[in-house]
């Protein structure tokens, strides 16, 4: 599934970062990619965040892939909207898309054109739930075993020994 999302919208509708957003807006949007990322991995899912730069006075549409999420910056008097409209209307015959916004007109648009609609505070959900997962799977790691090497990655346990063999 390709998970398009309203990034600004998105934002506003989780707490955690519309708080964050209040203070500094470009973190909000560094934890919103972070975030989606790790959820990308797990997942499986390609993920594309659009973020409004319509009223930005000569702004180009940019884009960008951090972390294996697609960000996009709209172009001046291009919402993050109508661009996840165009891309729904010419890509939804060849994949699966699923469009992250809680607006509403934007929801009617999605769906009359093939995509799912995601409420925001639905992936929310399930965003928070893998997480608590991946929590309540890394502790019973660590109590089944009891041992320090278990419980880490393969990649720390070798650089871990290499150090060892430079102490020696």
């Amino acid at each position: 599934m390709h998970l398009m999302v309203d990034g600004y919208n998105f934002i506003n509708a989780w707490e955690i970062l519309r708080k964050i957003a209040e203070d500094d807006l470009d973190s909000a949007r560094k934890k919103l990619i972070d975030i989606l990322a790790d959820f990308s991995g797990y997942k499986g899912y390609k993920i594309t965040i659009v973020f409004d730069s319509h009223l930005v006075k000569g702004a180009m549409r940019k884009k960008e892939t951090i972390s294996n999420v697609e960000v996009i910056f709209t172009k001046e008097g291009e919402t993050a909207d109508n661009y996840i409209e165009q891309y729904v209307y010419k890509n939804s015959k060849n994949e699966k898309i699923g469009v992250v916004t809680s607006d509403y007109l934007e929801q009617l648009m999605i769906l009359g054109d093939g995509a799912l609609r995601i409420p925001p505070r639905e992936l929310i959900y399930e965003i928070e739930h893998y997480r608590k997962e991946i929590e309540k799977k890394e502790k019973e790691k660590m109590h089944t075993s009891g041992r320090l090497e278990d419980a880490l990655e393969d990649e720390v346990i070798r650089k871990l020994e290499k150090f060892k063999k430079n102490l020696e």
